[in-house]
């Protein structure tokens, strides 16, 4: 199985990242092929609703990072989101590769395939329902399957290294993918 951590925090080492790397951690126990792609590290453009991903070639117009991850994204099983919580949503890198996922609507490309979120907030989990359920929906849409979720307590970097809990948490995900 090929699992790709989609990583929209901007700080690597980062509670996203650490929680990422648990889940890997479990993946590779299993012996699945895994990869990260920390989002920063990608010029993302907004979605300009051209409408040219719904053409026969079901591509996006926009030549930047996303020509890069979009075949990445295409040959994984699992897809791993990782975001912390901004005012209640993702992260804007994490917001703008969710816009621009538009092409596998039409191309249905990513239908059938898992999808996990990993979501460290200040607030806990209880503050992350809106989130939760905008992935929710979107991999809905997608005909993807959301099959986990990681919502840990953590702001500081690397506050959630101390919390035992939560990285048993995402590395028994990792194992049960």
């Amino acid at each position: 199985m090929n699992v790709l951590a989609l990583i929209g925090s901007p700080r690597k080492g980062s509670n996203t990242d650490i929680l990422l790397d648990r889940i890997l951690r479990g993946c590779r126990e299993r012996m699945y092929t895994s990869e990260k792609l920390y989002l920063y590290d990608f010029e993302i453009s907004p979605c300009i609703d051209c409408r040219r991903c719904k053409t026969k070639n079901y591509e996006c117009a926009i030549k930047d990072g996303m020509t890069e991850i979009y075949p990445k994204m295409e040959q994984a099983d699992v897809l791993l989101f990782g975001t912390p919580v901004y005012w209640y949503g993702p992260t804007g890198k994490m917001k703008l590769l969710i816009d621009r996922m538009r092409p596998f609507i039409a191309s249905k490309k990513l239908r059938g395939k898992k999808g996990v979120l990993v979501v460290p907030c200040q607030e806990g989990p209880d503050a992350c329902g809106a989130l939760v359920e905008m992935f929710r929906k979107s991999f809905d849409y997608l005909g993807m399957e959301f099959v986990g979720k990681v919502l840990a307590t953590a702001y500081e970097r690397a506050e959630v290294a101390k919390n035992q809990e939560d990285l048993r948490k995402a590395y028994e995900l990792g194992i049960s993918l």
